[in-house]
């Protein structure tokens, strides 16, 4: 009996239904306890020095394209989807997290991403982390700067006192579920894939507004066993002919029904994600046995392998393990339109995938919208196609 495809778990939790639900949380944190939210958009702000000020992360990146025309108004119509949508909830008044937010934290990944924010800052207090683009000592000194910068604003703006103690114990903390996250997307080593990638995708981005970090954890820990479990009882050992695949480039939870559910619909398996929040960001752990504990988060977030870093031989490393360990059988890349960086970063991983690996590699470059749906589909089964399992 051949393993023929993965269905979703019955208590599924959508990326809109776990999205909701956090708002409601966080409503009801703010109206009895005051709790302080800092949102943010992206994996190089360290979160451990946001718990550590006794305030909660929430993600703010903006996945739809229905706040896209908003931010229009004021930001070019061929600048990223990604940086649209994210500005045009905040300028529509239309996103709960960054109303909630008492700050927003930024960085500058991007040149869009940095000037939107100077917009942003008109809607609310908007702090920018300045990011070194190069992997070097002084990368690592300059970041350590930052971080020290951003625990004085977190200090100066809820009025507490941020100690070396408690940053340390929010490194442990942060590790921790660092680990369970890593056990979680390593479950699609196993073969026959027990999970389908887009529940892994859609857990893994629906964290981002999970306000609770030892329930996420808790969570994250209660799947990976039933995932494991379910496996040893009805996929180990069962042949499967559906591909395994791994998604690389941009953020991808705007595309992800019609990419990601897309190609798993038409028979693949997507087993692992190189992307912002695939395993890479998991693999290496902020060191706790560092009595600087600035100079350590420095390091771990110095190894993020964005496009933004020039050069960024780590993707390619990272890349190489996960194809290997995954038992990756083709490559999607996504780009989002106007995304100059991956763009031309996806030069490296195509011939990286096709030279290298000997394997196929398909890059789809597209928006939040479902216009090309259709087109994208055909490229889709076509690809495929040219996969002999």
């Amino acid at each position: 009996m051949k393993h023929t495809g993965l269905k979703l778990p019955e208590n599924f939790e959508t990326y809109s239904e776990a999205r909701q639900k956090s708002f409601l949380r966080m409503k009801q944190l703010k109206e009895e306890s005051g709790a302080k939210i800092v949102g943010g958009f992206c994996s190089f702000i360290p979160k451990e020095i946001i718990y550590a000020s006794g305030a909660l992360p929430v993600g703010l990146c903006g996945s739809s394209e229905e706040t896209i025309p908003a931010a229009e108004a004021n930001l070019p119509r061929n600048l990223c989807p990604l940086i649209k949508s994210s500005y045009g909830g905040a300028v529509s008044d239309t996103c709960p997290f960054f109303y909630f937010s008492d700050l927003v934290v930024g960085e500058t990944t991007c040149d869009g991403k940095m000037k939107m924010f100077e917009l942003m800052n008109e809607l609310k207090d908007t702090y920018v982390m300045q990011l070194p683009h190069s992997r070097s000592e002084e990368s690592i000194a300059y970041f350590r700067q930052e971080i020290l910068k951003f625990k004085a604003k977190l200090e100066d703006k809820f009025g507490v006192t941020i100690t070396d103690e408690m940053v340390r114990e929010a490194i442990r903390k942060c590790n921790e579920e660092r680990r369970a996250l890593r056990a979680f997307l390593e479950t699609g080593m196993l073969q026959p894939a027990p999970v389908s990638g887009y529940e892994l995708g859609t857990k893994v981005d629906a964290g981002s507004f999970s306000l609770d970090l030892d329930s996420r954890i808790e969570s994250l820990k209660e799947r990976t066993a039933a995932i494991v479990e379910d496996w040893e009882a009805n996929y180990k050992g069962k042949p499967s002919d559906r591909p395994r695949l791994l998604v690389t480039g941009c953020p991808n939870t705007g595309a992800r029904e019609k990419i990601i559910r897309a190609v798993e619909e038409m028979g693949a398996d997507i087993v692992v994600y190189d992307n912002c929040g695939g395993i890479r960001n998991t693999l290496d752990l902020v060191d706790e046995t560092n009595p600087d504990p600035y100079r350590a988060l420095a390091e771990k977030y110095m190894k993020t392998n964005c496009s933004v870093m020039s050069p960024n031989e780590g993707r390619i490393e990272y890349m190489d393990w996960m194809i290997d360990n995954f038992h990756v059988d083709g490559v999607i890349e996504i780009i989002l339109q106007s995304c100059h960086t991956y763009d031309v970063e996806a030069y490296y991983i195509k011939n990286f995938v096709i030279r290298k690996k000997c394997l196929p590699y398909l890059n789809i470059e597209t928006d939040f919208s479902m216009s090309d749906k259709g087109q994208i589909n055909t490229r889709l089964q076509a690809f495929l196609e040219t996969i002999d399992r």
